[in-house]
């Protein structure tokens, strides 16, 4: 089907207790087990069995619609840490926010997880959505979009530097003669930004892969350019094989201004698969989901996506015309267009087009048998339009088992997918090279 030579990667997304909005009403949902550390760990374990890249940990910082929908999450960064013992291969990635955090200890917690995995730690990087985050943490309001990536440039920057402040070979141990650490490879860092300051050393050594693997999650134009500076992992959200080939093209292009080569940085939509073994099944278990969906969440989800009341529009009907949603929106720039590119280009009703955004939450919504996805999975890599996916489950623990013994050996038939793990870290999976010291060659080298 492609002359495009290597294998796809694959990030299992996890998400509640499935990426379906409404999922958790199904009798087969784990949602009864979201806050026990053994439901992380069988869907962590069939990830690993499945030979996955990594597990991709949402994160949330605010409840909104408990009454109705699962809500709540446990902290990633503790879970993954947990799952580092209860695994051996499996990259573990923790959603953590910028806006909401401080350099030093998001640092200090990252460099942990790698370290006690044995470098499987992973970073996705975002900065928050919603007014309700900012009043959890005593804030009036959200910062603006483009203020939260000048920040978030500026937060990674001082978590890097601080991985940098000890040298790979500065423990010694040497017990005879008194020595731990080589004092002229360990260096303070002082970084006096405009929102961000540090004086000191990070009390974690370097990570064993120089840095988390830095993941990135945001299409509009500052997150492209965050993305060109820091991301090795770009998550987003497509709808088609040609605006993916666009955003991949777009993405990619960039990194030549910042000094980096083309593969350096993997890109990996979201793909979110409702699957059977006929096209029958797949269109039934779609059709189960979906009448699972009341209409007042789609007003009620739209409304606030689209920062515009849509309550008093019949719901069997199209969007009315809104003025400049995207650019009053505050939260994610890059969603709100898709969903109006969504409902424009299909003609969709507020129902159809909230059901469909609930469904997958605007990532890609897949319906099919197991070699149709295969299929659709083979053509977008071969076609640059990624170099691998995020899976999505509508449903867990369910539909990652699914994936992972159905989907998963066609793959591997193919020759798209790796048989066993040829690798320990997570850099080593995703084909990414250690980062050398970059921060403080000069300073080391002078001491």
């Amino acid at each position: 089907m492609s002359a495009r030579q290597g294998q796809l990667h694959l990030g299992a997304f996890i998400y509640f207790t499935g990426h379906h909005h409404y999922g958790w009403r199904r009798p087969d949902s784990g949602a009864e087990n979201m806050f026990d550390y053994k439901f992380y760990r069988a869907v962590a374990q069939t990830a690993e069995r499945g030979k996955f890249d990594m597990m991709f940990l949402a994160d949330l910082l605010y409840v909104m619609g408990a009454d109705q929908s699962a809500a709540g999450m446990l902290d990633p960064l503790t879970v993954l840490s947990a799952l580092s013992a209860d695994t051996e291969k499996l990259g573990l990635t923790a959603t953590v926010s910028t806006t909401y955090n401080e350099p030093y200890n998001v640092a200090r917690k990252f460099a942990t997880l790698d370290h006690i995995s044995g470098g499987r730690a992973g970073w996705n990087i975002v900065t928050s959505q919603l007014d309700t985050e900012a009043h959890n943490f005593g804030r009036a309001e959200h910062p603006e979009h483009g203020l939260r990536y000048k920040m978030a440039q500026e937060f990674v920057e001082v978590a890097t530097r601080l991985w940098d402040s000890w040298g790979d070979d500065s423990l010694i141990v040497n017990r005879e003669a008194g020595q731990f650490a080589d004092p002229a490879k360990i260096i303070e860092v002082e970084y006096k930004g405009q929102w961000y300051s540090t004086k000191g050393t990070l009390n974690v050594p370097r990570p064993p892969q120089g840095y988390p693997v830095l993941i990135q999650a945001g299409s509009s134009e500052p997150g492209q350019q965050f993305a060109a500076s820091f991301g090795e992992v770009i998550f987003t959200a497509q709808q088609s094989l040609q605006e993916a080939k666009k955003f991949y093209e777009s993405v990619k292009s960039k990194l030549a201004g910042a000094g980096r080569e083309r593969d350096s940085m993997k890109i990996m939509p979201g793909l979110s698969p409702i699957l059977g073994a006929t096209e029958e099944e797949a269109q039934r278990k779609y059709n189960e989901l979906q009448e699972l969906i009341p209409p007042e969440a789609v007003v009620k989800l739209l409304s606030g996506m689209l920062n515009f009341d849509l309550s008093v529009y019949p719901v069997n009907e199209p969007l009315p015309e809104i003025p400049d949603p995207v650019q009053a929106s505050n939260g994610m720039k890059s969603r709100v267009q898709l969903i109006m590119d969504m409902a424009r280009k299909d003609n969709l009703s507020i129902l159809e087009l909230g059901r469909k955004l609930i469904g997958a939450r605007g990532h890609l919504q897949f319906v099919g048998t197991y070699e149709q996805l295969a299929d659709l999975m083979q053509l977008w890599f071969g076609e640059y339009g990624c170099d691998g996916f995020n899976i999505m489950p509508p449903v867990l623990p369910g539909d990652l088992n699914e994936f992972v013994d159905h989907v998963i050996p066609i793959l591997q038939a193919r020759g798209l997918f790796r048989e066993e793990y040829t690798g320990n870290t997570l850099r080593e999976h995703l084909g990414l090279v250690r980062p050398q010291l970059h921060h403080f060659q000069k300073e080391l080298s002078h001491k």
